[in-house]
This record gives C-alpha cells, structure tokens and sequence, in this order.
C-alpha cells in the first residue's frame, strides 16, 4: 500500500504504509466537527453487487474501513445497509484500544442507523451482539409502536416530520457530543447527506472493476438536482485498487 498524492518523501525509505501511517492520513480535523463518508465503487461508480459491497471490497478496502472506524466515534448507516450486510457492534482491536483513549474517546464507536419506516428487528446482531447501545435516527412520521419497541435496544431519536432530515441528523448527534463522524452509507443515504451538504469529506475506494447497469450507482437512486463540487486531497494505492479523500464544497455549515 502506497500514497501518491500528497507525493511521499522519498527519504524516508520504504513506501509501504504501516496502520500508524493509515491513522495519520486519515486523522480528523481537530477543529470543529466533520462528516466523512467511506464508500467503495467500480470504476464505472457501482456501489454494490447482488445488492452489498463484498464483491467490490478486497483487502487494502476492508483495511481502511477497519482504521476509518477505530478514528470515529460514531459510525452513521442506513437500515437497508445495516440489514444487507449484517452489522452487529463495531468493537475496535484491543491494539487501537490506547489511540482511542489518547484521542479521549471511549473503547468502540456508536453505531447510528437512520430509518424512515423502522424496518429493524430489536433481536438482530446490531442491537444484541454490541457493547455501546445503538441509535436510531427516524422521523415524527414513524410508527409509535415500532419507536417503542425499539426504544428497549437502542435509543431513539426524531430528526424530521415527514421523513428523516439530514441536517437535523448531524446536528443532534453533534449535541450528543460526537465530532468525529463516519457515514457508512449507502447509496441512498450518502444521496441525501450530500443533497443536504452535510458531507465534509468522502472516502472512495474504487475497485478496478466494470460492472455496468443493473445494480445502485454510488448516489442511488437520483441525480443529484445541483452539482457539488470536491477537491482531491489524497490518494493510497495497492494491487490496483485506490483509495482517494475528496474534500466537498459546502455551501452551508451544518449548523
């Protein structure tokens, strides 16, 4: 694993990133809060295969995701992702367990699911095999009988009337004290935090694979109705694959 951009000095020696090197790279801003959201696509902007992202990830991918989770403290997912790919709690190595508390954070992340209709089931891994109590992100227009039984396992919190609005999502997670936040996706979730310019930062891996049609582009399901703009602030490759910060043009603070 390699970085090209910024350029690596070459008088340091070997080029080969270390975890050290990684948690650098990919350190917070340590002022104010930021929103990154880490996504990985082909290289025609496939975001999932059969409907997940295994088959685009790899090694050098699964790496990154790991460090990107030890560095937040609050990991923020859509309930058809978090259903896809089976989440359960998101338990840091013991060997990043002293990163995080220099860094003044507890053991291991929160996990935050947004959800408009509640389609979540209170036994599943995410809400039984965790030791930080999940939230979950939904709207005055959910159902009351399904926010109460979901209060057992996680607590649940309304952004928005009709459906859940992302500025009010990342406000109320940052009264909760988190300022380091990571947005896991998917497609359709990721569409609505950048419509809603709350995105600071994306994380792309892209995978050298063309997939074409039939399957969610990486901001499913429509066009965005302004384009935003981002600038590129790093690139890691390894085996092909890259890895690359853009940095989003917001037009407007969250807050």
């Amino acid at each position: 694993m390699r970085r090209l951009l910024p350029p690596p000095d070459p008088t340091t020696g070997s080029t080969d990133l270390s975890d050290e090197d990684l948690l650098r790279e990919y350190a917070y801003p340590t002022d104010g809060t930021w929103l990154r959201a880490n996504m990985v696509a082909s290289i025609d902007g496939v975001a999932s295969i059969d409907g997940v992202s295994e088959g685009l990830s790899g090694p050098a991918d699964k790496r990154v995701f790991g460090l990107l989770r030890v560095l937040a403290d609050v990991i923020i997912a859509g309930a058809g992702t978090v259903r896809a790919e089976g989440y359960r709690g998101a338990d840091v190595p013991e060997r990043f367990t002293e990163v995080r508390a220099r860094a003044g954070q507890p053991p291991n992340p929160t996990i935050a699911i947004v959800s408009r209709r509640l389609g979540l089931d209170p036994t599943t891994d995410v809400f039984v095999e965790t030791t930080v109590r999940p939230i979950i992100l939904t709207c005055a227009a959910s159902d009351r009988d399904l926010r109460a039984q979901l209060g057992e396992v996680a607590d649940v919190i309304l952004v928005g009337d009709a459906d859940v609005d992302p500025i009010e999502a990342r406000l109320a997670l940052e009264d909760l004290g988190f300022t380091r936040m990571l947005c896991e996706g998917g497609p359709s979730l990721l569409h609505d935090m950048v419509a809603a310019d709350v995105v600071d930062e994306l994380c792309l891996t892209t995978s050298p694979m063309l997939l074409g049609s039939g399957e969610r582009h990486l901001l499913h399901p429509v066009p965005l109705m302004h384009p935003r703009t981002a600038r590129l602030s790093g690139i890691i490759e390894d085996d092909g694959v890259l890895l690359s910060r853009y940095r989003i043009d917001r037009p407007t603070p969250a807050r």
